[in-house]
């Protein structure tokens, strides 16, 4: 196919609660990862031994994988929405750029409380798919093939082959780190959100560019695109069997990338070479482990009793929004010197039991709201503001 040549699906496409499953999984594990970290504030008391393990063991099972996961399924998203206005006749790009104009505005609001931000880059990265929501699926394929194979980090390792003294690509983001730590550490809430702003806007785009995220980003969300296009998160036709091959296939991708990307980088010294195929193999590394959680989940929701226990989890991920925007005014206000000033206190264990807390917490809300609303609060408005003077639903 080509980029004029692809044809919007007639099938209905129905809520898909494999979906929320995974993203109510994706934006918990995202959750705990920032709680343990404080909010992208490092300062921690002396750790134990406990405090250790439960650092590694969180950051191996969940750092890298849970964005990948809620990454890909804004993909998904946007197909579904262009695809559900297609059917009747309607062009969702202009509207979809408007989308992105208020996600952009949510990620604003959210940088007032916690500098590390992803919807503000999410905004971003979808206005710059929007052009593949009408490729072909040859085009789409060959685009995230693209990005997922590292462009930037393949031009660097390629370059500090040719020259050895070429440097690892910096943009300044460690300078910029530093500067919020001030109110971080001893500011009020306004000096948090002034600095989240002045500094926290730029660490985002410039952090996600030197390691490798914002191309994994682009990538992430074609390969959601593509997955929408197939309806493999539905359990019709051969989708089962789809998944039971991609969780042995993802096993197996994991015991080769693992042991390579901590050998493999080291042969290249200290260099630009070794930082850039490290970046490359951990990205390849965590999509292996991130489509095995995704091929289990789903078959898990799908095909076995299951189903039962992990639907209960479906409320959390339709108020992923909610939930997100709701961790960093909690976050900030436990660890940040501007609320409880919890820092100085929480070792990584006893971090991840209060993130664990407010996760179950944020959960029962989310049962008890969806009870007598159709969507969470931020969704609604989100939901309500994308549809602003359409004279239309939108459902």
């Amino acid at each position: 196919m080509t980029m004029s040549h692809y044809r919007p699906s007639a099938l209905p496409n129905t809520r898909i609660d494999a979906a929320d499953l995974l993203r109510g999984i994706a934006v918990a594990g995202i959750i705990l990862l920032h709680f343990i970290e404080h909010l992208n504030f490092y300062k921690f008391p002396p750790p134990t031994a406990l405090d250790t393990a439960v650092w590694d063991v969180t950051f191996f099972l969940l750092s890298s994988k849970m964005y990948a996961i809620f990454a890909m399924l804004f993909g998904l998203t946007l197909f579904v929405q262009h695809n559900n206005q297609a059917q009747r006749g309607r062009d969702f790009r202009p509207r979809f750029v408007w989308r992105m104009v208020l996600l952009f505005g949510f990620g604003l609001l959210d940088l007032l409380f916690f500098n590390g931000d992803i919807l503000t880059v999410y905004a971003v990265c979808g206005l710059l798919v929007l052009p593949f929501v009408r490729a072909g699926n040859r085009a789409l394929l060959a685009a995230a093939v693209f990005f997922g194979l590292q462009p930037i980090e393949l031009f660097y390792f390629i370059g500090s082959l040719l020259d050895p003294s070429l440097q690892p690509l910096n943009l300044g983001s460690d300078g910029l780190f530093v500067a919020i730590l001030p109110a971080q550490e001893g500011g009020s809430w306004l000096d948090v959100a002034a600095a989240g702003l002045r500094y926290g806007l730029p660490v985002n785009f410039t952090w996600a560019i030197e390691h490798g995220r914002f191309t994994q980003t682009l990538f992430l969300f074609l390969l959601g695109l593509w997955i929408g296009r197939r309806r493999l998160l539905y359990d019709e036709g051969g989708n089962a069997g789809l998944w039971r091959r991609t969780m042995l296939w993802s096993v197996a991708a994991f015991a080769v990338l693992c042991p390579l990307r901590y050998t493999v980088p080291q042969m290249f010294g200290q260099g630009c070479a070794s930082a850039s195929l490290t970046v490359m193999l951990d990205m390849w590394k965590n999509l292996s482990m991130t489509l095995f959680y995704v091929s289990s989940l789903t078959y898990l929701y799908h095909r076995t009793r299951a189903r039962g226990f992990l639907a209960k989890i479906l409320p959390y991920g339709k108020m992923s929004l909610s939930n997100y925007i709701g961790q960093s005014v909690a976050g900030g206000f436990i660890f940040y010197h501007w609320g409880l000033s919890l820092y100085s206190v929480s070792g990584h264990a006893m971090s991840l039991a209060i993130g664990a807390v407010f996760v179950l917490l944020q959960f029962t809300f989310c049962r008890l709201w969806l009870r007598s609303h159709k969507r969470g609060p931020l969704e609604q408005l989100w939901h309500k503001a994308t549809w602003a003077g359409s004279g239309k639903s939108g459902k």
